[in-house]
């Protein structure tokens, strides 16, 4: 059966043999299960089922109007420069995809090469380029981010611009031909750091990759394609870094063009955002006093109250794989709005006694809270949880594999192009697709949901 916003796949409208009813709460989509109590009994409350059915179709009608860019089935393939050769936009979107929607087949390959402009680079002219490092992999979607060595680094020169239109219309044009249904994401390039540091001119080079942008915005609208800003959402995550430690904030794009790994997470985030990426991991509501939840997005069971309450939860998603020993990273995180746009893992627990409370996962401790702060909900997203362990887990198993792929294609196949036997090479590259095929079972693997048995206990 097709999973309804707010209402778990298996549950049925039939009546229940167990001393459990399901009950709507009017004030949202969601089921409230009773456990227990006075009220227990077999009969099920078939009308309060119709209804919350209802709602949560509602509901998914709702969402449907901007679902997810991303489709079963999709191959992405992201094409760039350097910044896309480094593989950590692309590896944290592909990590967030796999552990947001851990039942969708979705297969991401990873072409930027260092130096590229709109006509090609080191790795070889663009339409070679094209040829052997997209194409081949049948893409659904492709993604395209250059400008930052077109500008020449200067500043904006109209013939340099021309030279950068006419190329990109090139590649697009290369693409409706040997790819015509795939759908294309134009990536307003990511910034030259003119933010935390002095421009070196007047005016600055992120001015220039910004009208370098402003084209690539109206050329998805003639076009009818779509457009993903990596350059303004940066720009302004370094502001308000800045403002907080300029000196850390420096560190976020260490040479002004190619981000660490904080910036890169918020770039990704601006590539999802416009990928209409939904924020919500999970959402749990636990009544301690009622001994009834609400979940979506997730599953409840086994719900006791008293003193401890504990309950069962497998999330339906997990929190995205931000490392909270990475100093920048955190920098980045406070410094921007991904919490809120992307990584929403509520827990809410009322009715509890005033005072503090321990909150166990799994046995191991994720902090202590008052009462009114539960009560208004906390992100266990922002916590060091086995969620978020398990979202690192698939992370890393994502790097590997796209490690594995690098090393088939810049070693391998472009590598030796001209060297040694071309039957040892078919034997290595197939060898090398084996291994990234089996990682990538791996890391599908570890992103799917597992039960955690939560537990709060009052704090004396």
């Amino acid at each position: 059966m097709v999973g309804l916003a707010g209402v778990e796949p298996t549950t049925s409208c039939t009546p229940s043999k167990r001393a459990t009813r399901l009950r709507y709460s009017p004030k949202s989509p969601v089921y409230t299960v009773r456990t227990g109590g006075a009220e227990s009994g077999t009969l099920y409350a078939m009308r309060h089922c119709r209804t919350a059915l209802a709602a949560a179709l509602f509901s998914t009608l709702a969402l449907a109007q901007n679902p997810f860019y991303l489709k079963d089935g999709d191959r992405v393939v992201f094409y760039g420069d350097s910044i896309t050769d480094q593989r950590l936009y692309t590896t944290l979107t592909e990590s967030y995809v796999v552990t947001r929607f851990p039942g969708l087949n979705i297969s991401f390959t990873h072409s930027g090469w260092g130096g590229d402009r709109v006509s090609g680079g080191s790795g070889g002219p663009v339409d070679l380029r094209l040829t052997r490092d997209v194409f081949p992999y049948q893409p659904t979607v492709i993604t395209i981010m250059l400008g930052m060595n077109d500008g020449g680094y200067r500043a904006f020169d109209e013939a340099v611009f021309t030279r950068y239109t006419s190329g990109f219309e090139h590649i697009l044009d290369a693409i409706r031909t040997n790819a015509p249904n795939a759908r294309i994401t134009l990536i307003q390039p990511s910034p030259y750091d003119d933010a935390t540091r002095p421009p070196t001119f007047e005016g600055g080079y992120n001015a220039v990759l910004l009208r370098y942008s402003e084209y690539l915005r109206t050329l998805a609208q003639s076009r009818h394609l779509d457009v993903a800003d990596l350059n303004r959402p940066v720009s302004a995550m370094l502001e308000r870094a800045a403002d907080t430690n300029k000196d850390e904030a420096q560190k976020i794009l260490p040479d002004r063009v190619h981000p660490a790994p904080a910036g890169h997470l918020i770039m990704a985030e601006a590539l999802l955002k416009a990928w209409n990426a939904p924020a919500l991991v999970s959402d749990v509501t636990i009544d301690a006093q009622a001994h009834t939840f609400q979940a979506e997005n997730a599953k409840v069971e086994a719900l006791t109250a008293g003193t401890p309450v504990s309950w069962t939860a497998t999330e339906s998603a997990l929190p995205l794989p931000i490392d909270p020993k990475d100093k920048l990273m955190d920098l980045a995180v406070r410094s921007s709005d991904i919490v809120d746009a992307l990584d929403r893992e509520t827990l809410r627990v009322t009715g509890l006694a005033p005072g503090k409370w321990d909150l166990k996962i799994d046995g191991l401790s994720a902090g202590a809270f008052a009462a009114e702060d539960l009560a208004k909900g906390v992100n266990l997203a922002t916590l060091s949880t086995p969620m978020l362990k398990q979202a690192l887990d698939v992370h890393a198993l994502t790097l590997k594999h796209n490690n594995i792929h690098f090393m088939r294609w810049r070693t391998i196949q472009t590598g030796l192009a001209t060297d040694a036997s071309p039957y040892t090479k078919q034997n290595a590259t197939l060898a090398l697709d084996q291994l990234d095929n089996e990682l990538i079972a791996e890391q599908r693997a570890a992103a799917q949901p597992r039960p955690h048995h939560y537990e709060l206990t009052p704090v004396n």
